[in-house]
């Protein structure tokens, strides 16, 4: 009975989703205010029955009741609770659902704290995301039920969720992925309300901008904690492979990060209306693109979903309407977008324009990388290709590195007109500085030099140090220098949030430039007694022992950690039995430092005690993470900026003093 409420809860949420996409725009054009109005409590309608339709499947695991199709294939009775909790969102039906859930969260979400918003603006964004809601809904209905029966007869127990899934990064990771993938509906959502409503000042730039940061801010962690994952459950050492999946969510986060700085640039100068229009679209479409990718079967990945070509037929037709509608409406008003605002070549708008150019053309240049396999193997009837790391690299580095020498300039240059004099006298030092760390510092940590190794410390230092001067020369006139620091939280969450965001890029580019260059690792053939040394590390195999788990069984190794001679500490990698699914799966062990990781894996049992053992240096691993964190707590604080709540406030204000007129003259 209660899948059946949770099917019917679906279709209920169908119905408030329609009605939120006809009523609220139907009343912009109608002059109904009550049908405007009505967009609040839609949308939470909406988001009531998808929680209950997600919580009856919740149920639906927790109890074990393999009656559902869904439950039966990705559950099991010895399954871990806390498994059982995240398999809800382990596989294609019930992670399609936690989505549409995100979706209509993030549109009550908008509903609730966007009271400032002129009523018909509101009324076409509630709209907009109710007609994309209609849309996510409807394929779950015609295509990927997750409350499907298996009647009359069902299995006694289940399948068992797959092994790579059972870690705590299912817990965390599709979430925080979900959460800033469907966040960007949001912006799609205000630029398409500004395309019909024909005012595309920076007014709507002005309201989509925090809701966009939060968005990149949770796509942000979402991506860091899948490369943690992959790196410590694979068993291959490795934090990122450019597969198709990973470049599915990394493409919105490219472009979404060229939107977060065009929105400002909009708000702030007026400027670039029509490309901040086009990337907020752009964004969105490639957000559709990666559900495609992902639930179409039109790859084999470790991280892709299901293989049937319906649902991916379906998703392309959507993704054909939402693109190709918005880019003929775009047409439509893109004459009316011109801006009257002035700027030469060394302006902070100009360094701004080359950070979306080169967003952009990385993002090209991605998902050529990734879309040519699958369109040669159509072409070509089957015949494979494949595009691997060595493009990736060859094409994305170098793109990323002109990026953050723009980076490093555009906090130093002026809105409007900078003097070429002014600029090259404070970028000659910091250039000057970043080369002597970008040299000094791989020799101190490393005692190595390399050129690319060079090459991104030193773009790194210079992001920081170009930081630095634009703060202190921010904070020169406040007087003595405790009155100055006393002034750095008077700059703005806003800047303060910038300012987070792009140290943390540059901590990431640190950690990247040194695993990739200074990592040492050795895949030897081990038996008990046997050391391997790696990375200054003496590793010595201690031997097999067998241990038992919930679900599983696993052979663990005993590998004694020693330096300069002397026992430090013990890893126990593992090799892992899960007998349902007949699966073995490697579990590293690490032993993390803030500047280093030491990285075990087992490999196959090679006969009489032997082991294939992979052991791993390496350094400044966990900065690629930790600046991923930073990142997003630095979009997180943009968004949280008072100088949006004021503007709220003070529109609500507006809004209330016009009702009061206009009371006032019908009385």
């Amino acid at each position: 009975m209660i899948p059946e409420l949770g099917h019917f809860a679906l279709a209920l949420a169908l119905g408030f989703a329609l009605l939120l996409a006809i009523l609220p725009i139907a009343g912009t054009y109608t002059g109904r205010v009550v049908w405007m109005r009505s967009g609040g409590s839609l949308a939470a309608g909406m988001f009531v029955f998808l929680l209950l339709s997600y919580i009856c499947l919740t149920y639906a695991f927790l109890a074990d009741d393999f009656s559902v199709a869904y439950v039966a294939q990705n559950s099991n009775s010895l399954l871990p609770t806390y498994y059982k909790f995240s398999a809800v969102w382990g596989a294609h039906e019930g992670s399609f659902l936690l989505w549409t859930l995100i979706m209509a969260g993030w549109t009550l979400a908008v509903a609730l704290r966007s009271q400032g918003l002129p009523l018909d603006m509101l009324a076409r964004v509630l709209g907009v995301m109710g007609l994309i809601s209609i849309g996510f809904i409807l394929f779950m209905l015609l295509t990927s039920n997750p409350f499907e029966r298996l009647l009359p007869m069902s299995p006694t127990d289940g399948s068992d969720l797959n092994p790579q899934l059972q870690d705590f990064g299912l817990i965390v990771h599709p979430p925080m992925l979900y959460v800033g993938y469907v966040g960007f509906s949001v912006a799609f959502a205000f630029a398409i309300a500004a395309l019909m409503s024909g005012r595309l000042d920076a007014a709507w730039a002005r309201w989509s901008r925090p809701w966009t940061n939060v968005a990149w801010a949770f796509l942000t962690v979402g991506i860091a904690l899948g490369s943690w994952w992959a790196y410590y459950e694979l068993g291959w050492g490795g934090w990122w492979f450019w597969d198709a999946v990973e470049n599915a969510s990394f493409m919105p986060w490219l472009v979404g990060t060229a939107l977060i700085h065009s929105l400002a640039v909009t708000e702030k100068r007026g400027v670039f209306r029509s490309w901040t229009v086009l990337l907020a679209i752009a964004t969105f479409s490639l957000v559709l693109l990666g559900a495609f990718i992902v639930r179409s079967g039109v790859l084999t990945s470790v991280h892709s979903f299901a293989v049937d070509p319906e649902r991916g037929f379906y998703i392309m037709v959507f993704l054909l309407l939402v693109v190709g509608g918005s880019l003929a409406l775009y047409a439509l008003r893109a004459p009316v977008m011109r801006a009257d605002a002035n700027y030469d070549g060394l302006s902070r708008e100009v360094m701004l324009l080359v950070n979306n150019v080169l967003l952009v053309v990385a993002t090209a240049a991605v998902l050529l990388g990734t879309l040519y396999p699958l369109i040669y193997e159509a072409m070509t009837g089957g015949d494979k290709l494949s595009v691997g790391p060595p493009y990736f690299n060859a094409v994305f580095v170098p793109l990323m590195l002109l990026l953050l020498i723009a980076m490093g300039a555009g906090p130093l240059a002026r809105w409007k007109r900078t003097s070429f004099d002014e600029l090259w006298r404070q970028l000659a030092r910091i250039a000057v500085v970043s080369l002597a760390l970008g040299v000094v510092l791989p020799l101190v940590f490393a005692g190595a030099l390399d050129f690319w190794a060079v090459a991104g410390i030193s773009v790194a230092v210079w992001v920081v140090l170009s930081l630095v001067q634009d703060t202190l020369s921010r904070i020169a006139h406040k007087g003595d220098w405790s009155s100055r620091l006393a002034a750095v939280p008077k700059l703005g969450a806003g800047y303060l949030g910038m300012w987070v965001a792009h140290f943390g890029i540059a901590v990431s580019v640190v950690g990247i430039a040194m695993v990739v260059v200074y990592s040492d690792e050795r895949d030897v053939r081990m038996v008990p007694g046997d050391t391997v040394e790696v990375g200054g590390w003496d590793f010595r195999f201690d031997g097999i022992r067998q241990v038992d788990g919930p679900n599983w069984s696993a052979d663990e190794g005993i590998i004694t950690v020693l330096k300069n001679g002397r026992e430090r500490f013990t890893l126990r990698p593992q090799k892992r039995h899960y007998p349902v699914r007949g699966m073995i799966m490697t579990q590293a062990a690490i032993n993390p430092r803030i500047t280093r990781d030491l990285y075990v894996a087992l490999g196959e049992p090679l006969g009489a005690q032997a082991w294939a053992v992979r052991v791993h240096y390496k350094p400044f691993v966990r900065w690629i993470w930790l600046g991923a964190l930073l990142m997003a707590l630095g979009g997180v604080m943009a968004a949280v900026d008072r100088r949006y709540r004021r503007l709220a406030e003070r529109a609500v204000e507006r809004r209330q003093n016009v009702a009061g007129q206009l009371a006032e003259g019908r009385s």
